[in-house]
């Protein structure tokens, strides 16, 4: 049977006709779905959970560096957070330039004894000249300068004081997840020389922007694999401890007097003190008697690591010099409970 038109298709066979031009065919809608491309040669080492960690992190760092520079150089500045992104550390080798300089930081973790690759800092030559110029006291709205810039001996010093105060706040930065203790190891002039990290080794790269008066520019941090993964055990490690740690909470007290039941501490008792001249001390002889300035049957303190704990009697158990413990030292007057063993406590 023939298929029959509807008046709209006549209507639009017709204008087509009229038109001179041929039938349009009616547009097929198809389930097309979009695929994200994903390269299985170099498969991705971090979590989105990870790369939001270190989002947090970088974005407390930009709070306070954004303080640092407007005290420092007396200038309005904002620096944010633009993109934390795994990459393989040819993509930043790449993007520097011949005159570019590096930053070399050397993390050294509190939990940690292990030598991890430097973390790599670049600063823009707008930005950091900006702040150079602010440092020897200029204060110019707009500095001009283009990729052929190399900075004169001079400038070099003040570069490097000026990425101390930068890294400092890396510790500031970290100091909710880790103790780190980042130290400035050396500036590469020569970024192409350097070689401590492979072109194929996976690296993150934190982009910040910073806009100052003058001029903005970018911060780039590049952290190798090696020193983030360790970083990351490590606080992972500390979370489980404290896990662990709340789990035993309600016997906490039981659990600790476990652990140092078997402890070895010294005791001593305080017999008495005198003052004597030198010149007494001097003529001391062998039998001479020193008056302690105490009753004989006045109360012995008796010490624990140098601390006293204890007051009792002195006397003799089983041949040798026995103190008796009557109270405890730790206790308030109408707390202080008397001990009804008759057992004495040796002093050694």
């Amino acid at each position: 049977m023939a298929e029959v038109l509807s008046q709209s298709q006549i209507d639009a066979l017709l204008n087509s006709m009229m038109s001179g031009g041929g039938e349009e065919e009616p547009a097929v809608e198809t389930d097309e779905k979009t695929f994200r491309y994903y390269d299985f040669n170099s498969p991705k080492k971090f979590t989105k959970d990870k790369l939001k960690l270190l989002k947090g992190i970088y974005d407390n760092y930009c709070r306070i560096a954004s303080s640092q520079i407007n005290s420092l150089f007396r200038v309005n500045c904002e620096v944010e957070a633009v993109t934390v992104e795994e990459q393989r550390y040819y993509e930043f080798s790449n993007a520097l330039g011949d005159n570019d300089i590096l930053t070399l930081v050397d993390v050294k973790c509190a939990d940690s004894t292990s030598k991890y690759p430097p973390l790599l800092i670049h600063i823009s030559q707008t930005l950091m000249v900006n702040m150079i110029d602010r440092m020897l006291g200029g204060n110019e709205d707009t500095t001009d300068i283009d990729s052929s810039y190399i900075y004169t001996e001079l400038e070099m010093p003040l570069y490097r004081k000026i990425m101390d105060y930068f890294i400092v706040i890396l510790r500031d930065a970290w100091s909710s997840y880790i103790k780190m203790q980042p130290r400035l190891e050396r500036i590469e002039e020569n970024p192409s020389l350097f070689q401590d990290i492979t072109v194929d080794e996976t690296v993150v790269i934190i982009l910040l922007n910073a806009q100052m008066q003058g001029g903005s520019g970018k911060i780039s941090f590049c952290i190798p694999e090696n020193l983030l993964s360790g970083i990351f055990d490590i606080i992972d490690n500390r979370k489980r401890t404290e896990d662990e740690y709340e789990n035993v909470l309600p016997d906490v007290h039981e659990t600790i007097m476990n652990k140092i039941r078997g402890s070895v501490m010294t005791m001593k008792a305080d017999l008495g003190e005198a003052e004597l001249d030198l010149a007494d001390i001097y003529n001391l002889q062998v039998g001479d008697v020193i008056d302690l300035n105490k009753p004989h049957d006045s109360e012995v303190m008796l010490y624990v690591e140098e601390q006293p704990w204890f007051s009792g009697k002195l006397g003799v158990s089983n041949k040798k010099i026995a103190v008796k413990i009557n109270n405890r030292l730790d206790q308030t007057e109408t707390e202080r409970k008397e001990i009804q063993a008759d057992d004495f406590t040796s002093v050694m």
